[in-house]
């Protein structure tokens, strides 16, 4: 009951929005709850993903469902806290979820801290979820806020890391 799994027609609409941005690609699930989401890039193309969840239960059900899809080599789970993975995890993506918690500023502490420690390649992308009150926060370059898209009481808004060359 604790995990909030993203709605069909909203991982829907995501997918779609972000098909071409899969293809070989290291992704972040940070806020896992069932993986579902690391799931289907993983199934659209990623090369890897790293799942990370707080909770203990949230990480085995993620293991679980990694083994069920046969994603074991493409695929890290991680049980800790999302701030603190942040601070260490050393790596970069070119694509990562967020979806904490509404009622929490973990967006705006998890957005803080991918900027500062830069761990988003070039022209990589942070989807974010959110309730539709949630803004952005001011983002400095090479970070830019992109399209909000709405689906009723839920929000999803696409910030990229610009490159030093047009893609």
């Amino acid at each position: 009951m604790d995990t909030r799994p993203t709605t069909d027609k909203v991982k829907e609409s995501l997918f779609n929005i972000i098909q071409f941005e899969l293809e070989g690609r290291r992704v972040l699930d940070l806020f896992a709850g069932t993986g579902q989401l690391g799931l289907e890039a993983l199934s659209r193309g990623a090369e890897h993903c790293t799942f990370v969840d707080q909770r203990r239960e949230a990480a085995a059900l993620v293991k679980e469902n990694v083994k069920l899809c046969r994603f074991e080599g493409q695929a890290r789970v991680v049980q800790g806290e999302s701030q603190a993975f942040l601070r260490a995890c050393g790596e970069k993506f070119d694509v990562i979820f967020l979806d904490p918690p509404y009622q929490t500023n973990l967006l705006e502490q998890c957005i803080e801290k991918i900027t500062r420690f830069d761990i988003l390649r070039e022209h990589g992308i942070i989807v974010c979820e959110s309730g539709t009150e949630w803004t952005i926060p001011p983002l400095e370059p090479p970070y830019e806020a992109g399209r909000e898209y709405r689906y009723g009481q839920i929000k999803l808004t696409v910030c990229r890391r610009a490159g030093s060359v047009a893609r």
